[in-house]
């Protein structure tokens, strides 16, 4: 069973920056796509940002282009999400999602693509 922990939320002012990681463990597991999502109450899970395998493939929602930079070490089997610029309305629970389909730059943005999912991490923006 492959699991996903995501660290590195928490609270930070506005302008401020955070570094989410999301690692994998478990049996040994090949994820061709991997995304970050984030939810608020009552709200769907959104597309945040998504990467291929090898990294040179990246895909952003556009609220966040510009602000947010998603990349993977493979050889620690982590994907990251640098956050900076922070917003007020950026404030939401940040999911890291795993998906063994390759990349496509508009599937990808979908929570449907992804098979695995983290447990979430808080990230909250003071004004």
């Amino acid at each position: 069973q492959v699991q996903l922990v995501e660290s590195g939320g928490g609270l930070v002012q506005a302008g401020g920056s955070l570094r989410l990681s999301c690692t994998a463990s478990g049996r040994t597991f090949t994820s061709n796509t991997m995304g970050w999502f984030c939810q608020t109450p009552g709200k769907e899970r959104e597309f945040v940002a998504a990467i291929s395998w090898g990294g040179g493939s990246t895909s952003y929602a556009d609220t966040v282009k510009g602000r947010f930079t998603i990349s993977r070490d493979n050889t620690k089997n982590t994907v990251y999400l640098q956050m900076n610029s922070l917003k007020p309305e950026d404030t939401a629970v940040y999911y890291c999602a795993a998906a063994v389909r390759g990349f496509s730059r508009n599937l990808a943005t979908t929570p449907e693509w992804y098979s695995i999912w983290g447990q979430g991490t808080q990230v909250t923006v003071s004004s």
